[in-house]
């Protein structure tokens, strides 16, 4: 009888160690090095924070390198408008505007080429050796030797030494080179 009693046992402690076997085999292979296990809690709490905070680092840097370069395009930028400026209103940046001129009677104010003048107070004569004395840009024709300029007119020497002679106290807006005499 004391055989009958062996094999059972036997073979029940092989299948518990078997069992065993499986289980510890299976838990092995959870939360190894290649394939560590990690809890949601651990995500959450240590690594999202971790990530998006290198992420919010890389984008204020990556920001500010943009900021930068913008504002050297804009710097950039300028600078060029303003050299184009002061190149079209001869070296100054001033001769862009308008400026108002006061000429009094009997002195002549001379233009340069492509000075603007626009008389705004008073009467005065155009003087000039050859036609055409001045461009009237208001009413797209010329002004000739002798004829008077109109108030609130727009008018441009194309050519050197032409310029008006003031009848009384005269007020103009010049643009450009000038000279007054």
């Amino acid at each position: 009888m004391k055989h009958g009693k062996w094999l059972p046992r036997l073979a029940a402690g092989t299948l518990v160690t078997a069992a065993l076997l499986g289980v510890a085999l299976a838990a092995g292979q959870q939360g190894t090095q290649n394939d560590p296990l990690v809890s949601l809690s651990y995500l959450n709490q240590k690594v999202t924070p971790s990530i998006l905070e290198q992420v919010n680092a890389k984008v204020a840097e990556q920001s500010q390198t943009l900021t930068n370069q913008f504002n050297d395009l804009i710097k950039s930028y300028t600078g060029q408008m303003e050299d184009k400026l002061n190149a079209a209103a001869g070296g100054d940046a001033q001769s862009a505007a308008f400026s108002v001129v006061d000429v009094a009677a009997g002195q002549k104010l001379t233009a340069g080429i492509g000075c603007e003048i626009m008389l705004r107070v008073g009467s005065a004569v155009c003087f000039t050796d050859t036609p055409p004395g001045f461009i009237d840009m208001t009413g797209g024709g010329t002004l000739e030797n002798g004829q008077a300029l109109v108030k609130n007119h727009l008018y441009m020497a194309t050519i050197a030494g032409r310029g008006f002679t003031a009848q009384d106290a005269v007020k103009v807006l010049v643009r450009g080179e000038y000279t007054v005499s």
